[in-house]
């Protein structure tokens, strides 16, 4: 069991955890990720690590609750534990003096780009951050990231906050300026990831990106995180999770996502009706008998 130390919501369904698990917080570096079970029958999920301190012995997860699962696990508070968090899992990102990064945070893909910004900082980078969300309230690590940016600029899709606009405008923004950039990291929704690519590909701009494929065992056993790029037949969970955009299928990454997506909203109205069921009983004092969410 890996209790958790501190559980805080940062915007609508998305809740940072501080877990204890001092083994994986001694072997971290930025760009890994941990896979969690909340209980004994329930699905493995990948989440990556956004911060981690050793000296504590703790680790840091950002979660979107957007199925069955990562519900579940949102609704667990301080005090409460998670029964499985293995890792630290997947290749580090690759730091190093690259001149110039940029780093491309879409919704909760910021927590994943906000360690290595982090990283490229302190390895002597200059550090320039677009942060993308549909709405002013969906932005996350926003004054995280300005403390280690050397320039940060917020994209909202209704112009509710910051510039109005897709995080590709401003990237274009950026290049179009004669900017001399060694990196672009982008990180979010595949379709974002994928326009970053396209935009940076006429300059040959060096591009990475965080694939966020299907994935159950973490170690390339299940095929389940199978992903093509350079023309060739990856895993996300120990070749990545960061590869070269310019060589990702991001079309076939996507069929892969839609592969159980029918299910996933099956199980997630199932739970969703449990949870429902449980309210109602507890306005009523408990009279009636709930089913089990953990089955």
């Amino acid at each position: 069991m890996f209790p958790i130390v501190q559980a805080q919501f940062l915007a609508p369904d998305v809740k940072r955890f501080v877990i204890e698990a001092p083994r994986i917080a001694k072997a971290y570096r930025a760009g890994q990720f941990v896979i969690l079970r909340v209980y004994d029958k329930g699905e493995r999920v990948p989440l990556t690590i956004s911060e981690a301190d050793a000296a504590a012995g703790t680790i840091a997860i950002i979660v979107q609750g957007v199925g069955k699962t990562t519900k579940l696990l949102n609704t667990l508070e301080a005090g409460q534990s998670i029964l499985d968090v293995v890792g630290p899992l997947g290749r580090p990102s690759e730091i190093k003096s690259y001149g110039t990064v940029v780093v491309i945070g879409g919704g909760v893909g910021t927590a994943i780009a906000y360690p290595t910004a982090v990283a490229m900082k302190k390895a002597g980078n200059r550090v320039v951050t677009i942060l993308g969300a549909r709405t002013k309230g969906l932005l996350i690590l926003e004054e995280q990231l300005r403390s280690t940016s050397d320039e940060l600029f917020v994209m909202t899709d209704d112009g509710s906050y910051g510039e109005k606009g897709l995080v590709t405008r401003k990237l274009a923004e950026l290049v179009d300026g004669g900017a001399a950039i060694g990196l672009v990291l982008a990180i979010g929704p595949i379709p974002m990831m994928r326009a970053v690519a396209e935009a940076t590909r006429p300059r040959t701009i060096h591009t990475m990106v965080s694939l966020n494929p299907i994935m159950v065992d973490g170690t390339g056993m299940c095929g389940g995180c199978r992903v093509m790029a350079g023309g060739k037949s990856q895993f996300a969970c120990v070749d990545g999770p960061e590869f070269d955009a310019h060589e990702v299928d991001f079309g076939l990454l996507m069929q892969r996502n839609a592969m159980y997506r029918e299910r996933e909203k099956q199980e997630l109205a199932e739970f969703e009706a449990q949870q429902q069921h449980a309210t109602m009983c507890a306005e009523i004092g408990g009279a009636c008998k709930v089913e089990n969410q953990q089955r």
